[in-house]
């Protein structure tokens, strides 16, 4: 059996698509979680003021996930996050039991 491990996942979708298409993203990132692993919690965020900003957007919405998958996992969600074009930015981190 594979090694399970903790982790938290944030990412920030483009705030300038329509709320459908922003809920039509999250729904897609749960339910890849869900598939791999066990989606602990999901704590959106909504819309927040970027930091700086990015590609010329200064708000995005931001969503936390909480889960426990295997270890190989965390890598393939990055991938994903990375070729999804309304993900702006994404972080995946273990977390220490």
């Amino acid at each position: 059996m594979a090694k399970m491990g903790k982790y938290e996942s944030l990412f920030i979708v483009n705030a300038t698509l329509e709320t459908e298409a922003i809920q039509e993203v999250v729904a897609r990132f749960k339910s890849l979680v869900e598939q791999n692993g066990t989606l602990e919690s999901v704590d959106e965020w909504g819309k927040r003021k970027l930091a700086y900003p990015i590609d010329d957007m200064n708000e995005g919405y931001y969503v936390l996930l909480t889960f426990t998958a295997p270890t190989e996992f965390p890598a393939e969600l990055s991938r994903v996050y990375n070729i999804t074009d309304a993900v702006i930015r994404s972080l995946v981190i273990a977390k220490n039991a």
